[in-house]
């Protein structure tokens, strides 16, 4: 059962991308636990590495890090050019396979679970050759704005596999419907400190990316005609101002909201409505710059400050007062 499986899957361009993850789920779904885990960590790698392989660009992110708007955004100048429908998002080769002049995309946070063979491919360390040629845009945020939305996205919009994958992945594992927000951030596996090493860790390896492009979510909050614009360059590609300023409209906070909340997007893309009575449960939920300082009590505020100046790069801006300008890569 598994072998012929496995070779189907890595087989042939005829099977798009998500058919192909959604077979690995179904046919290791019967199994016990670890031959589960097992299986879908080694074939959901394989399936990772070979989408980033053939993207055009790699946006590597921590989840709640703006991957989801950015993706949005990148589809509209698409969706625009080629007379798409507005509800069709890239995931990896949604549009592609619509449009050969499309380029394919390969989003991952490069860390959890059998996302982490990114990772590991894109090493400072180690590069691995193909892949550090590619257009690569790193998105960072805030750790403790991330904490926070994560803690959302975790417990109420995790899918049921993913989270198993993750827990795997972990130390000690997180028990979602117990949890609280403060345990989450503070005192997880998943909480600010594992956040301040990601971080860190792609900020090291932004070094070895002939092409990589670091990007805050604040700025792109800021100015996102602008690094929208610096962030199609890094593909090679080039939009109009008018292109430029749609895309950002339709992307917008408020537009995705509302479309998320009357269901405007299918189950691809991040953006499916999960549940409209619950505003927390939202991918489009608050999209907030410094936030976290609304969810905590100021004591908790001061220590989180505290380990973010303590352990978190200088050179990200985070511990300052005034965020220093981004996108250009480290000195090799």
């Amino acid at each position: 059962m598994t072998k012929p499986t496995h070779e189907v899957l890595r087989a042939g361009p005829w099977l798009a991308d998500g058919p192909k993850k959604l077979a690995i789920l179904a046919a290791t779904a019967v199994l016990p636990t670890r031959p589960r885990v097992a299986l879908r960590e080694r074939w959901l790698a394989a399936h990772e590495l070979a989408i980033a392989r053939r993207a055009g660009l790699l946006i590597i992110g921590h989840p709640k890090s703006g991957n989801t708007w950015l993706k949005a955004m990148l589809s509209r100048l698409y969706q625009v050019r080629h007379g798409l429908p507005a509800s069709k998002l890239i995931g990896s080769d949604e549009l592609a396979r619509v449009n050969a002049a499309i380029p394919r995309l390969a989003a991952t946070n490069g860390y959890y679970s059998y996302e982490g063979i990114i990772g590991r491919k894109l090493d400072v360390r180690a590069p691995d050759p193909e892949l550090r040629a590619k257009p690569t845009v790193i998105l960072v945020r805030h750790p403790c704005d991330i904490a926070v939305s994560w803690y959302h996205q975790f417990t109420r919009r995790q899918s049921a596999h993913k989270q198993e994958l993750i827990n795997h992945f972990l130390a000690h594992p997180v028990e979602r419907r117990t949890i609280s927000m403060w345990e989450f951030v503070r005192h997880s596996d998943l909480g600010v400190r594992s956040l301040i090493e990601y971080l860190n860790t792609w900020e090291r390896n932004l070094a070895g990316l002939e092409r990589g492009l670091l990007v805050r979510y604040e700025d792109l909050r800021a100015e996102p005609a602008v690094w929208l614009r610096r962030i199609v360059a890094c593909m090679g590609e080039e939009f109009s101002d008018v292109e430029i300023e749609e895309a950002v409209q339709f992307a917008s906070f408020d537009n995705l909201r509302q479309l998320e909340s009357r269901g405007f997007f299918p189950k691809q893309g991040g953006l499916n409505l999960r549940n409209p009575d619950d505003p927390n449960s939202f991918k489009v939920r608050r999209a907030k710059v410094g936030g976290y300082r609304e969810d905590f009590s100021a004591e908790q505020v001061a220590e989180l400050d505290a380990i973010v100046a303590q352990s978190l790069s200088p050179s990200l801006g985070y511990t300052k007062e005034r965020l220093p300008p981004s996108g250009a890569a480290r000195p090799r």
